[in-house]
């Protein structure tokens, strides 16, 4: 990374500038290092929409920049109206991530409790640096509370590198600093526990060969891209130890809703024994769902991202059908994982069954 934006975070108020906020652009990574910036509604909607950012804790933090920043080019008798605009607006982005919903509805409770206010745009921004900082924070928590995990495999091998394989990308990118899934394997790393991450390449977007692979060498932590298909290979090879995934959305029972692929992995782990965990903020929690498969909405995105293969040519970043021209793609971006495959939920406030009493009571849990 260059000196242009802060290490290892990737969302960040401007300096000197608190109508600009600056995000690193995830489309154009590893190829290309290029911030893009918002200082509108519209721009936050795209960012989202367009997954220039990524990551259900990100795409929360950016919704409530974008809500502080609907205020803050607004005025008068047409703020309201246009806050009730914005919180329709970001929600309509994605459909499934369920940080996006929870952090505007944290917005527009803060307008409506001081919309009377000569300073209520300070409290959207304040409000909205809260929630930053707050998933910043329930991140490395998360790590603490993984890291055990991580270290009891170790002690049993000796040296030996505990194997841990992840899908798609749930690390700082994704959540503006330390990541879900990834915050316990810097710690362990940090720590000298000796590990070693299976990275899925994640079809058909790339975000585990792109943006987790990315990040793992930034920091030097040893790291082997694999196709999406080869993890239950490994896993019958005794070659994998742990899998860690984030989650998009979890209901009160413990379905997991996470990138497409997840489901799989979870089988396959499940089958040969292995432990499967999902990392993941208490905001990542719907305890108004219970079945996840009947009760998340599951967004379907554009054919082109299965029709088209992008990468480096050389010179720049291109693209290449890789399909027949007129045969249909279906291209579903998340898969419901059940309850019943989930070893444990790794939060802020600790590990937790994937079961509705646990959750509930987690979640009514103060932090100490």
């Amino acid at each position: 990374m260059d000196n242009k934006f802060p290490s290892n975070a990737s969302l960040w108020l401007s300096n000197g500038d608190q109508g600009l906020v600056q995000v690193l652009d995830q489309r154009v990574l590893p190829f290309e290092t290029r911030i893009f910036e918002i200082s509108t509604l519209e721009q936050a909607c795209y960012a989202i929409r367009e997954m220039v950012v990524r990551g259900a804790p990100l795409i929360g933090v950016t919704a409530a920049y974008g809500m502080y920043l609907a205020a803050l080019n607004s005025d008068g008798p047409d703020r309201e109206i246009t806050m009730l605009q914005a919180e329709i607006a970001l929600n309509a982005t994605r459909p499934t991530a369920v940080n996006l919903f929870r952090m505007t509805g944290r917005m527009a409770a803060v307008y409506k409790q001081n919309k009377g206010k000569e300073d209520v745009v300070s409290d959207l921004l304040l409000e909205a640096n809260r929630i930053r900082n707050e998933e910043i924070e329930a991140c490395r928590l998360i790590g603490e509370y993984g890291l055990p995990l991580i270290r009891e495999i170790g002690s049993r091998k000796k040296g030996q590198p505990v194997q841990i394989l992840t899908h798609c990308n749930a690390g700082w990118l994704a959540c503006v600093e330390w990541g879900t899934a990834t915050a316990p394997i810097y710690l362990a790393h940090r720590m000298g526990i000796p590990i070693h991450v299976w990275v899925d390449e994640t079809r058909p977007r790339n975000q585990g060969a792109r943006l987790t692979a990315y990040e793992l060498g930034l920091v030097g932590v040893p790291h082997t891209i694999i196709p999406d298909n080869a993890g239950g290979h490994l896993m019958q090879k005794g070659m994998v130890d742990m899998v860690i995934t984030g989650s998009d959305r979890t209901t009160r029972n413990g379905d997991v809703a996470n990138k497409i692929g997840t489901y799989l992995k979870a089988v396959a782990a499940s089958d040969n024994g292995i432990p499967f965990y999902v990392a993941l903020p208490s905001s990542t929690f719907d305890l108004d769902l219970v079945n996840g498969l009947d009760s998340i909405p599951v967004e379907e995105r554009d054919a082109s991202e299965v029709s088209f293969a992008e990468g480096w040519n050389g010179e720049s970043i291109s693209s290449v059908r890789i399909i027949p021209e007129k045969s249909p793609v279906a291209n579903y971006g998340f898969d419901i994982t059940p309850a019943r495959l989930v070893t444990m939920l790794i939060t802020e406030k600790g590990l937790c069954k994937p079961e509705e009493v646990s959750i509930v009571a987690l979640i009514n849990t103060k932090n100490e």
